[in-house]
């Protein structure tokens, strides 16, 4: 189709050129310009016939070396001519000549043979610039372009390098002399010094490049640098020929030039993707290791006994979070840049996709770092947990302890009064006093039970809670029980005695029993005071520690209370004391119904006012203790609740900017790479709030009511925001590979983006089948909805949703447009280059290899070519057919 439209633009400017208005020669200067331009470029050929023409009218009329012209240009032989002086000879060999012109499928029109004869100077003239157009114009071919067009494209590529040159069109733009001189030092630089011409000095310009070209080029000197500069416009066509003549002087060092750019280009992308493809398997294989090597430590769960080995953990776990994981975040997502990269390069260049090694695909990649990702999120729960677990366990394991101790100390020598037989040899006031002390001593007994209990209750839950040292509590646990049951029996004996002889008692000293009975609730009390005043307490708020510092408040009111009950309880003892010395008592021993005594009561309400201040103290400090850590929530949440929505509105705006078609693709690319550097400076905010969240983590405050945001929830965001932008830009920089590599046009670009985004409704960057079918549609393709469109389809849809997901994105709709809308380089193309290197031979030899291609690709062609085994084989002969299939098949280059 390419070649057809070729030659349809060809045929179409020919026949432009046909009718070219014949008025333009009525300007003396265009006429003269062409004249001299066109007498020039026929003795150029005709000199090779031995012979020269000076009157372009005159000397073509008999025909005869008009002929001979045809001959040289084309190579052929045209019919025999006429010899004759007659004016009927001199027609008929006009006529041959414009038969064999017409032959050639260039129509002549208005131009007859009579004409010629009769020395019309305007139809000879335009019969000479139709044979240039078809003979040294017509099959100039420069990307696609030909004739006219394709040699100004030609000029334009060569003079682009030069300052002060732009060729625009073949006359104004060649008038300063700069662009013929440009042409030349691009091909032969050693004949001219460009960098001393001056764009203010025409004639030295013209005169220099014509001169240069007729001495050393062999190309006559078709133009007067007088007449090029005194005419406002210069005749095309004239400038047209005598460019032509460079382009024809310079076409074969210009070929040979090509082929040896084409394998250049090929060599160099095959080269760059192997050294791609050693540097993915090598990035992979060290992360999948280290993947390898983590995950173990994160799924390992033994927990340790003390709080400062657990801690010890969790400082670990922050290095890891901190130091060492963030490096293969960067490694994980430019392994699937450079995978993305590799990919899109071998679509471009046609090479078959590359496979890595079996367990180093992007996916395993992924798969592996999701497992890693669990195992750490478990990990830091199960941390977390412990530590919880372990300070509940060091507060129940001390508050055990003081119970203990405080129960030991009631019980120590109580089995032994209980075992004592004094109301053996007590007189009846003694034994009296022993069951009414027994009584209180029940009392107290039954008081005691609470205690033993909630003693046995926080073993229980030790024990549910895998405290390390549940053996020596459940020992300490088991003894105070079997003490207390062995007290229960003790006391039941002592009591079944004292009953047995109670009938014995008959007078019991009533100020006694009635100090017993009041001093030891008031002692029981005293000492559940003391116990609640020096109890740990471990609270996580404010309103924790306000509801300790209330129920404390709560319980000063109560000492005034307490005072009067004590001075009651004393004004009893006084009384007692005061009867003893009134009447002349005489009593043995201590008061027989308890063991309480004054003395006690006072010491122990001097201890419960003396810790009362001290509770005091310590509710202060650790007021003091949770309003820092509200402080440090607060100050958390203000800088999370602004990180958080920042992340989003970035990862929003990123989002925008990769489907939006303001401006070309690189304006697109630097936006995202300010959004990338932007983002790169937020870094330390991030790295603030990472402090801060430390800082909360050695507080061990566990909850934050005033944010919703955790760091486990801005560290993935901000994960995800580098990797989106790291990603977007590598799509932005793979499209511009793609537009570069099939040379896709900017308003291509925006045409493709524009009917994407119109039916990509829900902004996700990919479409849907059917939208991607409406997309085609709309651009053109024909896909019924009949089967045969169907089946268009499929075949669109396999090429461009290859792994069957269902959805299009817009790097593989670019891709598929690009194959749609460009040319690639060929297998048969890259052996036509190697055959021209060659010489046409069916082999290459090393020292033509190592002439035409640079060093490092002609090793690289040497070492990878086998040898040519043709019959036309000869020594050292290499087959660079083999070798250029393969570039493009399975092998291993």
């Amino acid at each position: 189709n390419g070649a057809g439209e070729t030659r349809q633009r060809q045929n179409d400017y020919m026949q432009q050129e046909d009718d070219w208005d014949r008025d333009m020669l009525l300007d003396p200067a265009w006429e003269k310009q062409q004249r001299k331009t066109f007498t020039a470029w026929c003795n150029s050929h005709l000199r090779k016939a031995g012979t020269q023409i000076e009157n372009i009218e005159e000397d073509f009329r008999d025909g005869l070396k008009l002929m001979l012209l045809l001959e040289v240009i084309s190579g052929e032989r045209l019919a025999k001519p006429e010899r004759g002086k007659m004016r009927v000879h001199k027609i008929s060999n006009v006529n041959k000549a414009l038969d064999f012109i017409a032959s050639k499928g260039v129509k002549l029109v208005s131009i007859g043979a009579e004409e010629i004869v009769d020395g019309n100077a305007k139809m000879t003239l335009g019969m000479i610039w139709t044979i240039i157009l078809r003979f040294a114009i017509q099959d100039i071919s420069v990307e696609e372009t030909s004739a006219k067009e394709g040699l100004l494209l030609w000029c334009q590529r060569k003079t682009a390098p030069y300052k002060n040159v732009n060729i625009q069109n073949f006359h104004i733009s060649w008038k300063d002399g700069l662009g013929f001189c440009a042409l030349i030092h691009r091909h032969r630089p050693e004949l001219i010094d460009y960098g001393k011409l001056r764009k203010d000095d025409p004639m030295t310009n013209l005169n220099t490049a014509f001169d240069v070209a007729e001495k050393y080029l062999d190309i006559p000197k078709m133009l007067d640098a007088e007449d090029i500069v005194g005419t406002a416009r210069p005749d095309e066509k004239a400038i047209m020929t005598y460019v032509s003549s460079f382009y024809h002087a310079f076409s074969g060092a210009q070929k040979a030039e090509t082929a040896a750019n084409r394998i250049c280009k090929v060599l160099a992308v095959n080269q760059e993707n192997e050294q791609l493809m050693e540097d993915y398997e090598k990035l992979a294989s060290d992360l999948l290791e280290w993947i390898r090597r983590t995950i173990p430590w994160l799924e390992n769960r033994v927990p340790e006994n003390t709080m400062q080995a657990m801690q010890q953990k969790l400082e670990d776990f922050r290095d890891y979070r901190r130091l060492h994981k963030p490096p293969k975040v960067q490694e994980k997502c430019q392994l699937e840049i450079n995978f993305n990269t590799l990919q899109t390069k071998l679509r471009l260049s046609n090479r078959p996709a590359f496979m890595p090694s079996e367990g180093k695909m992007v996916s395993d990649i992924s798969n592996a770092w999701g497992s890693l990702e669990g195992a750490e999120k478990g990990y830091e729960e199960w941390l977390l947990n412990e530590i919880r677990r372990l300070e509940r366990l060091d507060h129940l394991a001390e508050k055990f302890r003081q119970k203990a101790a405080i129960h030991e100390a009631w019980t120590d020598g109580k089995e032994e009064m209980l075992q004592q037989k004094d109301y053996e040899t007590a007189s009846l006031s003694d034994i009296k006093a022993l069951l009414k002390k027994h009584e209180a001593f029940e009392s107290d007994l039954a008081a005691h039970q609470d205690r033993v209990e909630q003693i046995a209750a926080i073993a229980q839950e030790l024990n549910e809670l895998e405290y390390y040292d549940s053996p020596s509590v459940n020992a300490r646990c088991q003894r105070i029980c079997d003490q207390w049951d062995s007290l229960g029996v003790l006391t039941q004996k002592r009591s079944e005695a004292l009953q047995r002889t109670e009938k014995l008692l008959e007078t019991i000293d009533q100020l006694y029993l009635e100090f017993a009975k009041r001093a030891a609730p008031f002692n029981n009390w005293m000492e559940g005071a003391m116990e609640d005043l020096q109890d740990t307490f471990i609270v996580h708020t404010i309103e924790e520690i306000q509801g300790l510092s209330t129920a404390h408040e709560q319980f000063k009111a109560t000492l005034p209370e307490a005072d009067k009950e004590r001075q009651a309880i004393l004004g009893i003892h006084n009384e007692i004391a005061k009867i003893v010395q009134t009447y002349h008592v005489n009593m043995a021993g201590t008061n027989p119904y308890t063991t309480i005594n004054s003395q006690e009561i006072n010491a122990k309400w001097d201890k419960v006012r003396q810790l009362v201040p001290q509770r005091d103290q310590a509710l202060i400090e650790e007021h003091a203790r949770q309003q820092n850590n509200e402080r440090l929530r607060r100050q958390f949440a203000n800088q999370a609740n602004v990180i958080g929505p920042w992340i989003q509105t970035k990862m929003q705006e990123i989002g925008r900017i990769s489907i939006e078609m303001h401006g070309t693709l690189e304006d697109q690319l630097t936006h995202l790479r300010q959004y990338e550097k932007s983002i790169v400076n937020y870094k330390p905010k991030i790295d603030q709030l990472e402090g801060d969240h430390q800082l909360i983590q050695e507080a061990l405050i566990f909850d934050n009511k005033h944010t919703n945001y955790t760091m486990e929830h801005i560290r993935v965001g901000w994960e995800q925001l580098l990797t989106t932008i790291a990603r977007t830009i590598n799509e932005i920089e793979n499209q511009i590979l793609t537009r570069d590599a099939k040379g896709i046009s900017q308003d291509q670009m925006n045409e493709f983006r524009a009917s994407f985004n119109h039916f990509d409704r829900d902004h996700s960057g990919r479409l849907g089948a059917e939208e991607f079918k409406a997309c085609l549609i709309s651009l053109g393709f024909d896909i019924g909805n009949d089967a045969q469109g169907e089946a268009e389809f499929s075949r669109i849809m396999s090429i461009v949703d290859p792994n069957r997901l269902g959805v299009v994105t817009f790097q593989a709709f670019i891709d598929f447009m690009s194959r749609e809308t460009a040319d690639t380089d060929t297998a048969d193309q890259v052996m036509a280059s190697f055959k021209v290197l060659a010489g046409d031979k069916n082999y290459i030899l090393v020292d033509e290899l190592r002439r035409e291609l640079p060093p490092d690709q002609a090793e690289y062609c040497i070492a990878r070519m086998t040898p040519y085994t043709g019959p036309d084989a000869v020594p050292g002969a290499l087959d660079y057919m083999s070798f250029s299939t393969a570039l493009y098949g399975e092998s291993d280059l």
